[in-house]
């Protein structure tokens, strides 16, 4: 049988895994909830959905599959012990208030730097160390890293992607020496390989549980935007991919790194590239806390989007921002609110797209390549009244990738991998 590939993305309500061969067909896919919020929640809906993976494409293609990657949300992370046991509860993405921890790498770390600020990454990986008061964990884990472990059946890997956060330095390859200042245990810190490296083959227990074959190859993998990014297709410089989930998440591929931390902009490494952007917490989550889905769907297609409400929200989930400002103490402006939902529902999708602007706007101040287009990924972008709006706003041509799922571009990152080295 033909080898195939196969990605896992954790994203924030759920896994959803596929199966693709090399050319980048979908073979198969399969999806499962999060039973908890717990980092063991995380393995079982990935353990649910590789079951389910089995199923739908059968135990032969399962056994072709020649190598996997996981992915993640960048910046979640959780303490675990050398049998792979969670010491600590994860601690999410978006999660804030790290003060203390910020005072603490604001007088080691140097000016604008990545873990600065209340919502740092390294900042949760001190709470962390702070709830470990046993001294029990041996590693820390981003998320896409704990279920490589699982699959692995040994910690100690990540990528440069979902380390960036964390502080990695990845134009030196290392973590910075000051991290020792902040009262970090280094010693718990991953070895960091550059994106889609394989780290070595499939833990022989869990070959048996899920099918695979023994020399299932496994590789780090990447965030969950950056895999969307893969998934869509951009390969041009000044390409663009929006991606539209529970958040906004914009990343550009340049040939020049662009780190602005007040805007909350930086630059993930691509092999020769680099993928610029940021992600903002306005998007699907702040949609989601006024309507559900398929009033959504109602309401857009009663809309007028050919002109403006006048409303001037800045849609929030709750408050904090990270781009195209970094401002923790941001509130959500969602006033005034009309009787109509249809206007309402409208102002919060220009509000949206008035951020979005702004980001790429933010890209373009900095130096970045011109965009050359714009690629939309996520449940947003098939909105037609959404897109209408957001063609009106943003001066460049925006298309709906064919493929919007961070799973497939996984995939997609292995398949590379193995017909580069064939």
């Amino acid at each position: 049988m033909t080898a195939l590939f196969l990605g896992v993305d954790l994203g924030t309500s759920g896994i959803r895994c596929a199966a693709t061969d090399a050319q980048g067909k979908v073979i198969g896919m399969a999806r499962a909830p999060y039973p908890d919020a717990s980092a063991q929640g995380w393995w079982q809906a990935v353990s649910d959905g590789l079951h389910a993976l089995r199923t739908d494409i059968g135990p032969d293609a399962m056994r072709a599959i020649r190598s996997a990657a996981v992915g993640g949300t960048s910046g979640t992370m959780v303490l675990v012990d050398a049998a792979l046991n969670p010491v600590t509860a994860p601690l999410m993405y978006n999660s804030n208030g790290f003060d203390a921890e910020a005072q603490v790498i604001a007088d080691c770390a140097p000016p604008d730097h990545i873990t600065r600020g209340s919502a740092s990454a390294l900042g949760r990986a001190l709470r962390l160390q702070s709830q470990d008061s046993a001294h029990t964990a041996t590693h820390l884990c981003h998320q896409a890293d704990f279920i490589l472990a699982k699959l692995a059946g040994r910690a100690g890997h990540s990528d440069e992607n979902n380390c960036l956060k964390t502080g990695y330095d990845v134009v030196n390859t290392c973590w910075p020496d000051w991290f020792a200042r902040t009262g970090l245990r280094t010693e718990l810190l991953p070895d960091v390989h550059p994106v889609g490296t394989a780290i070595g083959q499939v833990d022989p227990a869990i070959a048996q549980e899920f099918g695979f074959a023994p020399e299932l190859i496994l590789r780090v993998g990447t965030t969950d935007s950056i895999a969307a990014f893969l998934a869509a297709g951009a390969d041009t410089i000044g390409d663009v991919v929006t991606s539209f989930g529970t958040t906004l998440a914009i990343k550009m591929l340049s040939d020049r790194r662009i780190d602005d931390p007040a805007r909350g902009i930086y630059s993930h490494k691509l092999g020769a590239m680099w993928l610029v952007g940021g992600a903002s917490n306005t998007g699907g989550g702040a949609l989601l806390a006024h309507f559900t889905p398929d009033e959504m769907t109602t309401l857009s297609a009663r809309m007028d989007p050919t002109t403006d409400t006048g409303l001037t929200y800045y849609p929030l989930p709750r408050k904090g921002e990270r781009f195209p400002i970094a401002d923790p103490d941001l509130e959500p402006s969602l006033t005034p609110r009309p009787q109509d939902d249809v206007l309402f529902l409208q102002g919060l999708f220009e509000g949206i797209t008035r951020i979005e602007a702004q980001c790429y706007d933010a890209l373009r101040d900095l130096g970045a390549p011109p965009i050359t287009r714009i690629l939309s990924a996520g449940g947003g972008a098939r909105n037609d009244a959404w897109r209408a709006i957001r063609q009106r706003h943003i001066p460049y041509p925006i298309t709906v990738s064919h493929n919007t799922e961070a799973s497939v571009g996984l995939a997609l990152l292995c398949a590379s991998h193995a017909n580069a080295s064939a």
